[in-house]
């Protein structure tokens, strides 16, 4: 257990990092070409799908660290108006669910990373698997951290068993 909070220590950083780094470019570029097509009059022809796909990494790695941060949508009154036996389930059912959606999403992301292998980006030219990267990441990174919760749920982590 300590190898995978030690793996999802370092994949935090890596998401809290690549999010700041995206979400920079992100306000970077945007001002940059309101500024070239207002001022200017004139607009460049890859601030558009770098700004675009700035976005798809920063909200896939940002969704990644929010998740642990707990910022996820919960039914806590429904939880906590249940008896504890049948809140120890729905919170089961929960991390199963939440691990079935996130690995077929990485599945999911890694075809689609794999099979737009060789297409490019109309503008900037860059191998579109680069943007779609974004959904294997960010889900990998979801799908390990429920792992870690869950296992600490089941009473299997040093967090201990959650009620």
């Amino acid at each position: 257990m300590r190898a995978l909070q030690n793996f999802n220590e370092l994949m935090l950083k890596i998401g809290s990092w690549g999010t700041v780094l995206f979400m920079a470019v992100i306000a970077t570029v945007i001002p940059y070409e309101v500024i070239g097509r207002y001022v200017f009059e004139s607009m460049s022809t890859w601030s558009g799908e770098v700004s675009t796909y700035s976005l798809a990494w920063a909200s896939m790695l940002g969704g990644a660290v929010g998740l642990k941060k707990g910022y996820q949508v919960k039914m806590d009154s429904v939880v906590e108006s249940v008896p504890p036996v049948v809140a120890r389930v729905l919170k089961f059912m929960a991390y199963l669910s939440a691990l079935f959606f996130f690995g077929m999403m990485f599945g999911f992301g890694l075809f689609q990373t794999i099979y737009n292998w060789q297409q490019t980006s109309p503008a900037i030219g860059i191998i579109m698997s680069i943007p779609y990267a974004s959904l294997p990441a960010g889900f990998f990174i979801m799908f390990f951290l429920t792992l870690e919760e869950f296992l600490a749920f089941l009473g299997l982590g040093s967090k201990g068993a959650a009620a």
